[in-house]
């Protein structure tokens, strides 16, 4: 893997954690306004240690390690940069169940935030479709899994089940997120717990939350190292932004429909290299860059309308 391949990669990696973790960085924010300073600091200087090791780097390496268990803790860490053939082939056979698994859960997450979530409309079809067809999400969701079992069955059965560990994945975790929410909101507005209390419950609703970004981090690459340095560092620019920058952010209201179409690209991606259908490693973050600066753009349009319009109103 040459270097310039490896930053842009690490780079698309860093923009999609902090773009895929923006809606999750506000509710924070709400909770932590509601903090002692000295608790706003421990959140972001310490809690990361948790955010980024615990988390954003056991997770993959785990994910990696239970489709080739052979390999052991190490060489699963190390897979992609050995030139040894037996690792680069246990990798190779693992692509399948892993890809069609991680693929299938962001397609979900992406039709359930288009069906069925509250969000900001940049397009008058998700408008439509949340308005009037928002019911049509389980339809959806069970007949796209039977269809993509139906076709791989007989290509790879551990494709197909790949996809049904995907599927069962996103169900249990928008469980989890639903509830997570709620109890976010209950903390808000919740002064008689300590500071201590928030912030554990701010770690466990956020290693609820960072499975998307984990699970599309596998469309940019399969090396656990990569994985772990480009989540990591945006791991902790979400931190940042969570204490210091979240009004700025929220200013930016189409930034979280850029993640979720980036979201469902990544999910059709690892769809298709499960098939053996080979995509350029540069593919990945071109279309995150490409999709989140769009939407970036709407924001910024919308802003400058926005205050065009207050101008003339004085």
């Amino acid at each position: 893997m040459e270097i310039s391949e490896i930053i842009v990669i690490v780079l698309g990696l860093i923009l999609f954690e902090v773009i895929s973790s923006v809606d999750n960085a506000v509710v924070n924010a709400d909770v932590l306004s509601t903090m002692s300073e000295r608790a706003r600091r421990w959140f972001l200087l310490y809690g990361i240690i948790i955010a980024v090791f615990l988390v954003r780097g056991l997770l993959p390496l785990l994910i990696v390690y239970f489709t080739n268990t052979g390999l052991g803790l190490y060489g699963a860490l190390t897979a992609t940069f050995s030139s040894n053939p037996l690792v680069r082939e246990a990798i190779e056979s693992s692509k399948p169940i892993l890809l069609g698994g991680g693929g299938l859960y962001l397609l979900f997450l992406f039709l359930h935030w288009l069906f069925i979530e509250t969000k900001e409309y940049a397009f008058f079809l998700e408008r439509h479709i949340h308005k009037n067809y928002y019911f049509w999400f389980y339809a959806i969701a069970s007949i796209v899994l039977l269809a993509f079992v139906w076709a791989t069955i007989k290509i790879n059965p551990m494709i197909s089940l790949g996809a049904v560990i995907g599927s069962t994945a996103f169900f249990i975790t928008n469980g989890f997120k639903s509830n997570a929410e709620e109890k976010e909101r209950e903390l808000t507005h919740n002064s008689g717990l300590s500071d201590m209390a928030k912030i554990l419950y701010l770690e466990m609703i956020d290693m609820t939350f960072s499975i998307d970004g984990v699970l599309g981090a596998f469309a940019f690459t399969l090396s656990v190292p990569l994985i772990i340095i480009g989540n990591g560092i945006g791991a902790f620019v979400v931190r940042y932004v969570t204490v210091k920058g979240v009004n700025t952010i929220k200013k930016y209201r189409y930034l979280k429909n850029g993640a979720m179409y980036s979201i469902a690209s990544l999910g059709v991606i690892m769809m298709a290299e499960s098939l053996s259908i080979h995509v350029r490693s540069f593919v990945p973050p071109l279309i995150t860059f490409f999709v989140v600066g769009l939407f970036f753009w709407l924001s910024l349009r919308e802003i400058k309308m926005h205050k065009k319009h207050q101008d003339i109103v004085k």
